[in-house]
């Protein structure tokens, strides 16, 4: 080749080189461009497309419940929806028909798929053919809902390609039905609907963070160190005052006593003296939170809470407890009642028994639970003056403990009392209380005096272990220690030699008490005949005042007036003092003050 040749044919490669060398670099500075100049946003305008975006939520665990002694009450636990794959479930050949072989394959899986899950087979075999024959191309159906971990394994064993699992989390109550109806439950989205859950959401409530990557536009992989992490953060821990053993205990035998009585509900309160930590509001009927649907509404939530009701002679120590307090009478002040009498003003009144006219102590009232004796004891007082002493016991003051659907009672001003209403407030009547108001009056009287505030929650311990305390109020003396003293004396006089004394007898123990039976407003005004709401408090021993325990019972038909609660109170008190180990005593008061002069 001669030198002209070659220089033109060296000439060529150079400037065929060039032209490439521009093209790969134009790519280059292309591929820098998209990779490393905007790279952020190419990668945005794919995410916001959902391209190349993949992302799964990371679901924090809402907080525990736990009793007082850490016995847990209430968890999260993973549940799953189970999906199917239409498409892969016996897949038709080319001509549209099936081999033989797979299906029977897949009646013998779907037999097996629905034992797991509780359902008929031929239901799951139809949401495959109904989903194949609105849908041919759809990859997804949900056979079930909520299924547990258990299910979720043996599934999962069954070596299947054609189910997936979408895991939530769910609330698991571990206890069944113990303190049911004060735990409440959520919604199926996992939204607090009722109860503690409801109550203490704030501490409880978890939230739930979110790991998104970018994922290759064809093939649909992860791609690697594109993870972005937003942790989930749990929820904290409730701790509650509640002993569910205690509350377990109490459960059963409120249910039995119901049903003995044939009454419509019942309830057992316990709370401690000296703290006003509540140990048990167990109900019956009760509610299981793991099946809500299963409890009549009307029982879903706490009866103990939500019940408003006239206390009746309960409230008798609060009317002696004002004129002690006042200094116009002594629990041996007397005066002159029959069983049945028309006062000056008209009104017209009568004890729930018989006896002739004879003179009461002011002790005796209480003891023989007479409403006319209690009427002439509280006309030594003025109305705005007993109107505020019931204030002061907490009468119209609004919910104690704060817990949700707290009933507030409800009491007029005296201006409005009418000929009636002026002696029917002496003995618990023509006002309405709740449970925990009553429970809070005694136990102010049994701790010398002074209101310790109701309590159902002990702390909230999040989830970084900073231990809150709920703001519950500080204590507050409502009467002078001689004045409760004097009472704890006249209380434990009634609880020895009332009617129902034998039947609330507790060997090595001193029970004060005393019964309640309210009678029920009809709805045209009135009280419904021969139907009433029954109730009895107490404290114990009570010569060293430990524990409160009231019981009620709605509408008892087997025994109808108080009474009804007295075998509850037995089993409740002898069943608290023992458990806790409450040292035996005496067993009578130390002085028996006289029912009569």
């Amino acid at each position: 080749m001669n030198p002209i040749a070659k220089r033109s044919s060296r000439r060529r490669t150079m400037v065929a080189a060039a032209l490439v060398l521009t093209v790969l670099g134009g790519f280059v500075v292309r591929l820098v461009d998209i990779q490393v100049v905007h790279a952020e946003e190419h990668v945005a305008d794919s995410i916001s497309t959902g391209n190349m975006a993949g992302s799964e939520t990371l679901y924090g665990n809402r907080g525990t419940i736990v009793d007082a002694n850490g016995v847990v009450l209430a968890s999260t636990t993973m549940r799953y929806d189970v999906n199917i794959d239409p498409t892969v479930v016996t897949p038709a050949k080319r001509d549209g028909t099936i081999d033989p072989a797979d299906a029977k394959l897949w009646e013998e899986q779907s037999a097996a798929i629905a034992q797991i899950l509780g359902m008929d087979a031929e239901e799951v075999r139809r949401i495959v053919a109904d989903k194949k024959k609105n849908e041919p191309e759809s990859q997804w159906a949900q056979l079930k809902r909520n299924v547990s971990t258990a299910q979720f394994q043996a599934l999962r064993e069954l070596g299947v390609t054609y189910l997936t699992y979408d895991p939530r989390p769910a609330r698991a109550y571990p206890n069944g039905a113990v303190a049911g109806n004060l735990l409440g439950f959520e919604s199926s989205d996992g939204e607090a609907l009722a109860g503690v859950e409801r109550w203490q959401d704030q501490c409880l409530e978890a939230k739930n963070g979110e790991e998104s990557y970018q994922i290759g536009a064809t093939d649909g992989i992860r791609i690697p160190g594109s993870e972005k992490v937003t942790p989930a953060v749990d929820g904290g821990e409730v701790a509650l005052t509640l002993d569910s053993d205690l509350q377990w205990y109490l459960q059963q035998m409120i249910a039995e006593e119901t049903q003995n009585q044939k009454a419509i509900s019942g309830t057992v309160t316990v709370a401690e003296v000296d703290t006003g930590a509540i140990l048990a509001a167990a109900q019956y009927p009760s509610m299981d939170p793991n099946d809500v649907l299963a409890t009549d509404p009307e029982f879903r939530g706490s009866l103990v809470f939500g019940t408003t009701f006239e206390p009746g002679s309960t409230f008798k120590a609060v009317t002696a407890a004002s004129l002690l307090e006042e200094g116009v009478a002594t629990p041996l002040s007397s005066v002159t009642a029959k069983d049945w009498e028309q006062f000056p003003n008209g009104a017209r009144l009568g004890d729930s028994h018989p006896h002739p006219e004879q003179t009461y102590t002011l002790a005796g009232a209480l003891i023989d639970s007479s409403n006319v004796a209690l009427s002439k004891f509280g006309e030594l007082l003025p109305d705005q003056t007993r109107y505020e002493w019931l204030k002061k016991f907490g009468i119209g003051a609004g919910p104690v403990v704060g817990f949700p659907g707290e009933e507030n009672g409800w009491i007029e001003s005296p201006d409005k009392w009418d000929n009636q209403q002026h002696y029917a407030t002496t003995f618990g009547q023509a006002f309405t209380a709740t449970i925990p108001q009553v429970v809070s009056a005694y136990q102010t009287i049994a701790n010398d005096g002074v209101r310790v505030p109701l309590r159902l929650v002990e702390s909230c311990t999040t989830a970084d272990g900073e231990v809150k305390k709920p703001e519950t109020g500080e204590p507050e003396r409502v009467i002078s220690e001689s004045t409760a003293q004097q009472m704890q004396l006249m209380l434990e006089n009634v609880g020895f030699q009332s009617s129902v004394a034998e039947q609330i007898k507790v060997p090595g123990y001193s029970i004060a008490s005393k019964t309640g039976t309210a009678q029920k407003p009809a709805a045209g005004g009135g009280y419904k005949p021969g139907v009433y709401f029954t109730s009895i408090v107490g404290f114990a021993p009570a010569d060293d005042p430990q524990y409160v325990v009231m019981i009620t019972l709605d509408e008892p038909k087997r025994v109808t007036s108080s009474a009804a609660t007295a075998p509850a109170l037995q089993k409740a008190m002898k069943y608290v003092l023992q458990s806790y180990r409450v040292v035996p005593g005496r067993s009578e008061p130390e002085t028996k003050l006289p029912m009569l002069k």
